[in-house]
């Protein structure tokens, strides 16, 4: 025991394997130092001291860690405990410990959740970077456990993001541990012993700690999947557990990654509730952890009620939905739903949700009195065709369905539900900008326009806007592949000058025919012509025109077909299959009501819409995109 008040600085000599006790000759040289002890067994127990510790036969330096920019010197408590950039609040057993992590953690994607208190999924390093408890070079931390909360709050602080969780079982909380580092006197020696090791000594450390798990996941199967696990008193404990382990093995299978498959959770029960978001977990480890930490919540089978939750929330893009990526619902119910499935189900599917739905025990012939709606499975699947349903017998035979199910949420071409109106429609906006308008009522127009925009998904692989206006003369404003966004779409609406002058619409229609629209598939492009006045020239044959555009009569049509000029193909002459462009008259103040009826498609009743006063043109908006949406639905 070297006495208080001794000025020593304690110089350990280690053989591989083993660490000796040091002899008087090996004190080298002096610092400020409290009492050190050193046990019967040699142990070090240092309290706030430094050490150079000698490795090797030959009695080479190290220093482990650089002082004041020139001792790489290392400063232990007894109790400090070394981390790796992964490990997580849960792995931390003691109420409160005092952690070590390395340097090379801020490079790295960890998971972060929650801001000042983070839930226990969170690495522990990540969040000492983001609460500034710990520096790029790494540092020591005092963690706190604490009980769990909901929710933990996003934010982005010192290069880290963090991400929102609903709620986690438990927390932790970070402070920065200060321990005073010592006061050196001199040792020319030992300095220069220090240098000599210090670059091979970094490269090592270098080299096994900079080791990362890359990024990326499944490649091929690059979904947003929400799974909703039923967690009712029906299911009971211990099948829900069966139930976790199931879901569990499917995230493994899923191969969830930053270029693949992301994956959601939510629980059905009385109400429903989000465990965590499509963005929270890029790796499988840390996904089927926290689908360990999942707990039974009990209640009735809600089934609906979740799926409406999660249509609703779970696929916008602050809970992680991605843009351009395929939407799939995967609901897992015991037995069968206490509540009604359809409404929710039909907001899924106009959502661009494709619901599968895997069924596990059927109910008996004496509970099928309890059964509300025997074809629940029906009406709730995206396409009630065998392959968005799927059968378990028992959750205790659930291992063999894992990878037939992976591959049914996988496959991009059976998911026919992922085109909506809202994501595939192209939406051509044609203007009246003549005299009778005027500016102000101008501005009007060009707010209901924006509106309208403002529920489709615009995007590069979404719906589609273009507009022109038009007085004798037309003017493109902008094309369809202008803008990709919805911003730069409503953006450049509001920027359109008025022209004024006089309204040959009929000239306008054929103008936008010709430059707006691409020739797609059936269904996809619609034409909305606003105009408030009598047009100089005849509108109904333009329309026709471009109502089939694509398609053409003549002598080589035999009985009730069609050709279609653009695809080689025979077609009904229903307009309901025609590839052309569906069309939408709205009148204002004295347009004429069969000018609006020759331009708009059949049935005209309810693709023409009329309205005395601009004002009323915002009453018009739900209608017009409700009409869009049913048109495309019946065609596609």
């Amino acid at each position: 025991m070297l006495g208080a008040g001794q000025d020593e600085f304690l110089h350990v000599h280690l053989q591989p394997g083993h660490m000796t006790r040091p002899s008087s000759t090996q004190h080298v040289h002096r610092i400020k130092s409290d009492p050190v002890s050193l046990s019967s067994s040699g142990r070090l127990h240092p309290r706030n001291k430094i050490y150079f510790w000698t490795f090797g036969e030959n009695g080479e330096e190290m220093a482990l860690l650089l002082l004041a920019g020139v001792y790489f010197l290392v400063s232990w408590s007894s109790a400090t405990q070394p981390l790796t950039c992964e490990t997580r609040g849960a792995d931390l057993a003691q109420e409160t410990v005092v952690v070590s992590c390395p340097a090379d953690c801020i490079g790295r994607r960890l998971s972060v959740f929650g801001t000042d208190v983070y839930a226990a999924i969170s690495s522990v390093c990540g969040a000492a970077l983001h609460s500034g408890a710990a520096g790029a070079s790494g540092g020591v931390v005092e963690v706190e456990r604490l009980p769990g909360r909901h929710p933990y709050i996003r934010s982005f602080a010192n290069g880290i993001q963090s991400q929102a969780l609903s709620r986690w079982g438990s927390s932790f909380r970070l402070s920065e541990h200060l321990e005073q580092p010592q006061h050196i006197i001199n040792d020319a020696s030992a300095a220069a012993a220090a240098a000599t090791t210090l670059p091979a000594a970094k490269k090592a450390l270098k080299k096994s700690s900079l080791k990362k798990v890359l990024p990326g996941g499944n490649k091929d199967c690059q979904m947003d999947i929400v799974v909703v696990i039923d967690s009712s008193d029906n299911i009971g404990r211990r099948r829900f557990n069966l139930q976790k382990n199931f879901v569990s093995k499917l995230a493994a299978m899923l191969k969830v990654g930053t270029s693949g498959p992301h994956v959601g959770l939510v629980q059905a029960s009385d109400a429903p509730r989000t465990e965590f978001l499509l963005s929270n977990f890029t790796h499988s480890k840390d996904l089927q952890f926290a689908i360990k930490e999942l707990t039974h919540l009990g209640g009735h089978t809600n089934t609906g009620k979740a799926i409406m939750h999660a249509a609703q929330t779970s696929f916008t893009q602050e809970s992680g939905g991605r843009r351009g990526h395929p939407r799939v619902m995967l609901v897992l119910i015991d037995g069968w739903p206490s509540d009604d499935l359809e409404r929710a189900a039909m907001l899924a599917r106009e959502s661009g949700i494709n619901v599968f739905l895997a069924s596990v025990a059927k109910p008996s012939p004496d509970e099928l009195a309890m059964v509300r709606d025997h074809d629940f499975t029906k009406k709730a699947v995206c396409k009630d065709n065998g392959f968005f349903s799927y059968h378990i017998s028992s959750w205790f035979s659930t291992t063999k369905h894992v990878k037939p199910l992976t591959q049914r949420l996988c496959s991009l071409d059976g998911l026919l539900c992922s085109r909506t109106c809202f994501n595939s429609v192209n939406i051509g906006f044609l203007i009246d900008g003549s005299s009778s308008v005027g500016d102000p009522n101008f501005r009007l127009m060009l707010d209901f326009l924006a509106a309208i925009a403002t529920k489709f998904d615009i995007s590069d692989v979404g719906a589609r806007v273009g507009a022109v206006q038009f007085t004798y003369d037309q003017r493109l404003e902008f094309g369809m592949s202008e803008y990709t966004t919805k911003d730069g779409v409503l953006s450049a609406l509001r920027r359109i000058p008025y022209m004024s002058g006089g309204t040959a619409t009929g000239n306008a229609i054929t103008y936008a025919a010709q430059n707006l629209f691409r020739r797609t598939g059936p269904g996809r492009n619609f034409l909305i012509v606003v105009t408030d006045g009598q047009s100089y020239d005849n509108v109904g044959a333009p329309a026709s025109a471009a109502q089939n555009q694509g398609v053409f009569f003549s002598a080589r049509v035999f009985g009730c077909e069609c050709w279609n000029v653009t695809s080689h193909t025979s077609l009904t002459c229903d307009p309901a299959s025609r590839p052309g462009i569906t069309m939408y008259s709205v009148g204002v103040a004295w347009a004429p009501p069969d000018d609006l009826k020759s331009m708009a498609s059949a049935p005209k009743e309810s693709h023409t819409f009329f309205t005395r006063e601009f004002t009323g043109l915002a009453e018009l908006v739900d209608p017009v995109v409700r009409g869009i949406c049913h048109d495309f639905s019946i065609k596609n």
